[in-house]
């Protein structure tokens, strides 16, 4: 890979508190004997590793608060408490995961606005919906008036305007999110061609639909792609989404191409999974490569 170029990355930042239990619960229903850790995550700084680790050269947008939490990640200070994601983990690395925000709902456009300048010196922009959407949406206007690249990963799922897809560069929503976009009930390659065919007419240039350990279902206006998994024994899969957008980004940055920049991500995300933790599972870009061979 070539020298790192700049990668921006605008999401949250939580304190994943986890529990391994041999199966998930159930409404109702008490579990005991779980071990308990206590790990760094967040959709956004996730990413924000998983880019930096993977060859990106990063910088990242977030609010965390003034509790303990908040200042184990980073000396800046917010009214709120920060983020917290309570995540349980059955023996076959499935997860079940709920999140208190905090200070990842205090992300705002004026935020945005008093860091332009790192969007205008980024080549990447990486995004996804675990903050205030607003904010999100002006960071993307201000991106593609400045012809920057802009990966949106949709998650948490939810409907978005055409005015803000139609800025996408790559948008890259699992089967779940697809659904939630499209309406299409995304259960096989062939509804992730429907769904990603809807979203390419709504204007994103770049679908990458990720199925797990079915692969990724990719098109564009030229045509359509399935790019296989790797096959692993998963422990957790908690961060797998995370490692794939953050290894994708560094890989584009760093000038491979779209399906081999979808390979590495892949092969990123499947060493994501045989380790237990959000950002303690992510790979350097060093295991990726050896991986890959």
């Amino acid at each position: 890979m070539t020298t790192p170029h700049n990668i921006l990355v605008i999401g949250s930042s939580n304190t994943d508190m986890v529990v391994q239990v041999p199966h998930l619960p159930i409404a109702g229903e008490t579990i005991l004997g779980g071990v308990f850790k206590q790990v760094s995550g967040g959709k956004g700084a996730n990413q924000a590793v998983a880019a930096q680790r993977c060859g990106g050269q990063v910088a990242f947008i977030a609010c965390v608060g003034t509790d303990d939490l908040g200042k184990q990640v980073i000396r800046v200070y917010e009214e709120e408490k920060s983020g917290v994601a309570l995540i349980f983990v059955n023996q076959e690395g499935e997860n079940s995961i709920a999140v208190a925000s905090g200070a990842n709902a205090k992300l705002s456009v004026d935020h945005i606005t008093q860091h332009q300048a790192l969007i205008e010196q980024a080549d990447i922009i990486l995004l996804q919906l675990a903050t205030p959407l607003e904010p999100i949406q002006h960071a993307v206007n201000i991106a593609a008036k400045l012809g920057k690249t802009v990966i949106l990963n949709p998650a948490p799922g939810q409907k978005l305007p055409d005015e803000l897809l139609n800025k996408v560069s790559i948008l890259t929503p699992n089967e779940t999110e697809a659904s939630i976009l499209t309406g299409i009930e995304v259960v096989d390659m062939a509804s992730a061609e429907q769904a990603a065919t809807i979203l390419v007419r709504k204007g994103v240039q770049h679908v990458m639909i990720t199925m797990g350990e079915s692969g990724v279902f990719y098109l564009n206006g030229d045509g359509a792609q399935v790019v296989e998994a790797y096959e692993v024994n998963a422990v957790d899969t908690t961060a797998a989404g995370d490692t794939f957008n953050g290894a994708l980004a560094a890989a584009l940055v760093c000038q491979r191409s779209i399906p081999e920049a979808i390979q590495f991500a892949q092969a990123a995300a499947a060493i994501s999974v045989t380790k237990a933790g959000a950002q303690p599972s992510v790979p350097m870009l060093a295991a990726v490569l050896d991986f890959m061979r």
